[in-house]
């Protein structure tokens, strides 16, 4: 059984600390991780906290699931392993059928283009 626990619908101005204070209530805290959004800056909602013994993880799950905490009903449940996704090698359309206008330059001189052109 895992000490991590996964702690969602936090308010945004949340801090480790704040997690810190209210789940040492069940147990030492190892750890807290608050997420931030890499393009806003901005917390993500939710957070991840390390116990230090993995006895008080049922007890913290019941005690703070439905928690009203700054003002929002906190989830808590057991945090899972993350699953490992296929590498992403991007999400362009792909390369390009070539139609008439692509490849190689034609061979041959404007001449004996003209020539071909026209059907001689």
């Amino acid at each position: 059984m895992s000490a991590k626990l996964f702690v969602g619908n936090l308010s945004y101005d949340t801090t480790e600390d704040d997690l810190k204070t209210l789940f040492s209530e069940v147990g030492q805290v190892t750890e807290a991780s608050v997420p931030f959004d890499h393009l806003t800056g901005r917390p993500r909602g939710f957070a991840f906290v390390t116990l230090a013994d993995e006895g008080v993880v049922a007890e913290a799950i019941q005690r703070f699931d439905g928690y009203q905490f700054r003002g929002r009903n906190l989830r808590v449940n057991q945090a899972e392993e993350r699953q490992r996704r296929a590498p992403n090698y991007g999400g362009g359309p792909g390369a390009r059928p070539r139609g008439p206008r692509g490849g190689s330059k034609p061979k041959g001189s404007r001449r004996n283009l003209r020539a071909k052109k026209r059907g001689f």
